[in-house]
């Protein structure tokens, strides 16, 4: 009979290998470290700077159900071009999911940007919508309070019956013509 010498594994081992490697894998989900502060940090912060620079969105945010704020997009494209931010669900104030907002473009296009937007749920059953689905797409029946251009548009009772507006501002960079369509946001662990 041949005799390896090789180690053998036992049951015991195995389990603490296995609980060991659970654990190290735990480590990149996010949970113990200070992403969602920032977050909310920067959320806080666009709101100041939306509420002061455009007045007509406190009535909005009063009126709506819940506001997605995206503190920062970053776009970018040269033929193709993409965008991506994080930012948080928030539900009378108090904010109850983070998200992460993906977008892409192809045509004529070169440049960079940056800038900020809210998206207002204007009724339930479109926050339902929105919580229930598994990477929400922003289509063209948003309707618009603050434009591409950082005007604000009017707040009348057509506008407001929209189910989602959206106010896109703060833009910085060399490009230009910021729109929320076609952004897919989808819940994140931050």
């Amino acid at each position: 009979m041949s005799s390896s010498n090789a180690p053998r594994l036992s049951r015991r081992g195995f389990a603490f290998g296995m609980a060991g490697l659970t654990v190290t894998a735990a480590c990149g989900n996010g949970v113990g470290n200070s992403n969602a502060a920032t977050i909310d940090a920067r959320v806080d912060a666009t709101l100041t700077e939306m509420y002061s620079s455009y007045p007509n969105t406190v009535e909005i945010a009063n009126k709506a159900n819940a506001m997605l704020v995206m503190p920062l997009i970053t776009e970018a494209g040269f033929i193709f071009g993409g965008a991506y931010g994080q930012g948080a669900l928030r539900i009378q104030g108090a904010t109850v999911d983070y998200y992460s907002a993906v977008s892409g473009s192809a045509g004529l296009q070169i440049g960079a940007q940056q800038y900020a937007h809210v998206l207002f749920f204007m009724t339930q059953d479109a926050l339902n919508d929105f919580r229930r689905s598994n990477g929400w797409t922003a289509g063209a029946d948003i309707g618009y309070v603050v434009d591409a251009t950082g005007d604000s548009l009017s707040t009348d009772t057509t506008t407001l019956r929209s189910p989602v507006l959206a106010a896109v501002f703060g833009q910085a960079g060399l490009k230009f013509g910021a729109t929320v369509e076609g952004t897919k946001y989808t819940r994140i662990i931050p």
